[in-house]
């Protein structure tokens, strides 16, 4: 028996995600992972946010993973926040940002009041950064907090090394990040908002109170995976001196159809299109001739911006699946496309889905061809494991970051134009899109000379390595064992 396995046993790990889609599912599907390991993992979240994972870890508790969900009440009341909403995209307004940071703050007496009653008692906590308050009960309970970032190691270095600038980052005009393994351009515009803040204080206030508490966790797990950013990961190591294990992508561990299916599906919702459905579709067009888009779980685009986007689609002349959930102004965009008729133009070959959609399910489907993206870093990364190339819009937070990662670093796509980043409740000032940069930039990926092609062939080669990485003898699969043996360490299990 080895090292790995002497005490496995006695290893019990907490997970106590952010209540937003794009931190909650890669941490469940982390705590599935590390749950086939051998490890106890408990995941503690409202009762809510279970709803969407939790028929997945039954499953994983029949196949004999030691894993369960503890459920800890959301302060709506003391915070202000509507009852029924759980999670940042539930929010009736991104006015209520401030009040959801205020609640997030509430959950440390009742979460030192789960930790009491754990058996056994905790090894390890791996907390989304965002939840500040669980360093103070890893402190009090004497237990290593890891933090789960839920971006990559450009994004950590890019921040890291915007910090040193300080005040010298200039309002206008591109500059160069410093200490980047690439020749990386921004402007400031561009830049999330610890660099380039909004006119809410209190999220300010807040981003450098987070900040702050960074600098007391054990490490950090990274959903990505050293192929694909390698000299990244190093000079990140090597500057900040944390300890970083990359684990993903942590979505492949959703490998059958049931999983692929309901990841992150909150309730049976009149809008939503069956998968099967959406499959048939699927299967009526050739391989990698279809447009996917989906802008995200919290789609923040005006109606003006997603009419450009929908004619940009439409000029292409190909087959297209178009996910409006959520889409800001929804029922001026239902109008729109009912009354000017795009719907009915586009019935033979688009394939509009008003509710939620299975998209790891989507991507994973060998008539997807291109894989328009927000370039949040789930979505980026679930589009790099399906071998689809991306075209790029990001908008908001490290967005900018992660389309330098699949144009400039992977080369597995191309950039709409989008040039500057708008701010949750600031959406009226975003700088429009046409759909001329839709329609052109899809041809470069879909098109058939040689520079289209080496894109497409980018994009297979780093969807075989993510693939590679997460089975057993891959890096981070390794990485995993590595983090396992180093809370062993700790604990004296070893």
């Amino acid at each position: 028996m080895n090292s790995t396995q002497c005490h496995i046993n006695n290893l019990h790990f907490i997970f106590i995600p952010l209540m937003a889609p794009g931190h909650l599912l890669p941490m469940v599907d982390m705590a599935k992972l590390l749950a086939r390991r051998k490890v106890k993992v408990t995941i503690i979240t409202t009762p809510l946010n279970s709803i969407q994972f939790k028929s997945s870890i039954d499953r994983e508790i029949q196949l004999g993973s030691q894993i369960q969900i503890l459920h800890i009440k959301f302060p709506n009341v003391e915070s202000g926040i509507p009852e029924g909403c759980e999670s940042v995209d539930t929010l009736p307004s991104m006015d209520l940002m401030s009040n959801f940071y205020i609640a997030l703050c509430k959950l440390k007496n009742p979460l030192e009041n789960i930790f009491e009653n754990l058996r056994p008692v905790p090894s390890c906590v791996i907390s989304d950064k965002h939840i500040s308050c669980v360093a103070e009960i890893a402190m009090k309970f004497k237990v290593p907090r890891i933090i789960f970032d839920g971006t990559n190691c450009f994004h950590l270095l890019c921040n890291h090394n915007l910090r040193n600038l300080k005040g010298s980052i200039p309002n206008e005009g591109k500059f160069v990040v410093p200490g980047m393994p690439d020749q990386i351009e921004l402007r400031k515009c561009q830049l999330p908002g610890l660099f380039n803040p909004g006119e809410n204080k209190k999220l300010n206030s807040f981003r450098e109170e987070v900040r702050e508490i960074e600098k007391y966790s054990y490490g950090i797990v990274v959903n990505s995976f050293e192929e694909l950013e390698e000299e990244y990961v190093k000079e990140y190591k090597r500057v900040s001196g944390y300890k970083v294990w990359c684990v993903g992508p942590v979505s492949l561990c959703n490998n059958d159809k049931l999983d692929k299916v309901e990841r992150g599906k909150k309730k049976i919702n009149s809008n939503d299109e069956s998968e099967n459905k959406i499959l048939n579709w699927l299967d009526l067009w050739p391989s990698n001739s279809v447009i996917y888009v989906c802008l995200g779980s919290l789609n923040r685009a005006t109606p003006q911006q997603l009419k450009e986007v929908g004619l940009g689609l439409e000029a292409t002349k190909r087959p297209f699946i178009w996910v409006l959930r959520g889409a800001y102004g929804k029922d001026e965009m239902d109008k729109w496309l009912i009354e000017e008729g795009f719907e009915e133009r586009v019935k033979d070959r688009g394939f509009l889905i008003k509710g939620w959609a299975p998209q790891v399910l989507i991507l994973s489907h060998k008539a997807i061809g291109v894989f328009l993206t927000h370039c949040g870093w789930n979505s980026t990364l679930e589009g790099i494991c399906g071998g689809v190339p991306l075209v790029t819009f990001p908008m908001f937070a490290e967005q900018f970051y992660n389309e330098k990662v699949v144009v400039q670093v992977v080369k597995n796509g191309v950039s709409l134009g989008a040039q500057s980043a708008v701010h949750l409740g600031e959406e009226e000032k975003c700088v429009v899109v046409k759909k001329e940069n839709v329609r052109d930039a899809i041809e470069k990926v879909m098109g058939e000379d040689e520079e289209n092609e080496k894109i497409r062939e980018s994009a297979r080669k780093y969807g075989d390595l993510a693939k590679e990485a997460l089975e057993e003898g891959g890096s981070s699969y390794h990485n995993m064992t590595q983090l396992i043996e180093d809370i062993m360490h700790v604990q004296g299990l070893c």
